[in-house]
């Protein structure tokens, strides 16, 4: 047994939905959530900066003493994981890889679509990683940089979301596909919106939830050490703007967030 937490890290809000599936998934364990939003977005900033931040991220939760390091933003999944995984001396896990697990197991003779902020659509991720699993895999994938802002700005099932999401999805839902990856962590928030647009017979794959299945996958495996009994713990810990991160992270994490740690890490 480890007690040592689970660190946690994203580059804003959108991470809490892993963070939420993982305490569902392992009440026993205690976690750090660590929130860049002084930098937010990361989509759209270069690879290299990217990388910055996310080492940057990294080495203040290992100097807390986790056991292991779950990256939950796509965008620093695509861009930064192999060298987080050669920096880290634990284990370190992202987004990208489960959700392309469970998207070629759902009908993988059809097109598999994936949406997600401008910089993860960008670094071609998600094909790559769903093509070392299905090398004849077609897949869909769609940019949709408004949803983000339109979720945390609370427009869940918003007019305005709904006619964004159908100027997104119109392109994915015509080329005939049975699976979507919600490439982004914030989009489980507007599941039932998409699920609408997209239609029933496509199911959609939550990172937040494959991720999670994936952390517990490790500790059955001992990739990770379990920590086992009750009393879990849940740190919280921000670059700016922690009334903000309170009030809009609980809506995410599902539960409220009462203390908020605000950390200074490198320049912009």
């Amino acid at each position: 047994m480890n007690p040592a937490p689970i660190g946690i890290f994203d580059s804003g809000l959108g991470g809490l939905t892993v963070a939420h599936a993982i305490a569902q998934r392992l009440p026993g364990e205690c976690t750090i959530y660590f929130g860049d939003t002084a930098r937010v977005p990361y989509g759209p900033k270069s690879a290299e900066t990217v990388r910055r931040y996310s080492l940057e991220i990294a080495r203040w939760l290992l100097d807390r003493g986790v056991k292991a390091i779950v990256v939950a933003c796509n965008t620093s999944t695509a861009q930064a994981l192999d060298v987080l995984i050669e920096m880290s001396p634990v284990p370190v896990l992202g987004v990208i890889e489960p959700g392309a697990r469970a998207a070629v197991t759902v009908a993988p003779w059809h097109p598999i679509g994936v949406i997600g902020t401008a910089g993860t659509i960008r670094s071609g991720a998600y094909p790559r990683a769903i093509q070392a699993l299905l090398p004849d895999a077609d897949v869909v994938a769609k940019a949709c940089p408004l949803f983000v802002p339109m979720i945390e700005e609370g427009w869940f099932n918003h007019p305005a979301t709904r006619l964004v999401a159908e100027e997104y999805l119109a392109p994915v839902r015509a080329r005939n596909i049975r699976s979507l990856v919600l490439g982004c962590t914030h989009y489980p928030l507007i599941k039932p919106l998409i699920q609408e647009v997209i239609g029933e017979r496509v199911t959609l794959i939550d990172s937040a939830e494959e991720t999670a299945k994936a952390v517990v996958e490790a500790i059955q495996k001992g990739a990770v050490e379990g920590r086992g009994g009750g009393g879990a713990t849940h740190r919280f810990a921000v670059t700016d703007d922690p009334e903000r991160f309170r009030r809009v992270g609980g809506g995410f994490l599902g539960e409220p967030i009462r203390e908020v740690e605000v950390v200074s890490l490198g320049t912009a």
